[in-house]
């Protein structure tokens, strides 16, 4: 039952002038992404992690970048091209206003599974590319760490709300109703059951419930009727 951490990065340059960034080199984080990120790998640096895996994209790796140096043991940031950003073709690199007006738009707000962008992939392959990724790193960091395991996977928008998505049982069509900020920490929990989404687009806050000792770690037998007692609070020395 290990723990993944669905990281976006931060604010872009791309982000803050309205540009769909894509897969376009050169697009790094801005300074208002820089001071998100290092405010998210501060959250997660009272969580020793077991593995960090990050999107190809450039931003992406900036922001892996700033959790690693945040973790108080060493940890290498691997690529995992699974998750990397969709291949949104001849849409990337132009304004999100011009997109707007694309009769595709439509397509993309409301019915996603059936959106293929010219020139690049489809949602739905988008989807199946970055769940299949997620849940195989996140069976490897198990079966290599335990069941109490905690690690990263750092990535976009999109991909994150389509994890969300499979995780929360959603269809793709209804993924949109998921919101994923940059540099939000989302926290998802695969068992041989079901997953469990234990949180989802958060900005701020204590994450070091996730730092549990191992004898406090229970497999869970389905979800608690009326809801649980939910964590309980780390103390100094347990």
């Amino acid at each position: 039952m290990a723990t993944v951490l669905l990281v976006r990065h931060g604010r872009t340059t791309a982000n803050a002038s309205g540009v769909l960034a894509g897969r376009l080199p050169g697009i790094r984080l801005d300074e208002r992404g820089q001071e998100q990120v290092r405010a998210a790998a501060e959250r997660i640096g009272a969580v020793p992690l077991a593995r960090l895996v990050t999107s190809p994209q450039e931003r992406c790796k900036q922001t892996a970048k700033a959790v690693v140096d945040a973790q108080a043991t060493r940890l290498r940031a691997a690529t995992e091209r699974g998750i990397a950003e969709c291949d949104y073709g001849e849409w990337q690199g132009r304004p999100l206003r011009e997109l707007a007006k694309e009769k595709l738009w439509a397509t993309v707000q409301r019915q996603p599974s059936a959106a293929v962008f010219p020139g690049g992939e489809s949602m739905v392959a988008m989807w199946h590319r970055a769940v299949d990724a997620v849940r195989r790193q996140d069976a490897a960091v198990e079966a290599e760490h335990g069941p109490g395991a905690v690690w990263v996977a750092v990535s976009h928008g999109d991909v994150i709300k389509a994890v969300l998505a499979d995780a929360l049982g959603m269809h793709l069509d209804l993924f949109q109703r998921i919101n994923v900020d940059p540099a939000s920490i989302s926290v998802v929990q695969y068992t041989a059951d079901r997953p469990y989404v234990l949180a989802t687009n958060t900005q701020a806050g204590d994450l070091s419930w996730l730092n549990r000792p191992a004898a406090k770690r229970a497999r869970r037998k389905g979800a608690a009727v009326g809801g649980g007692s939910g964590p309980e609070p780390v103390t100094e020395g347990s």
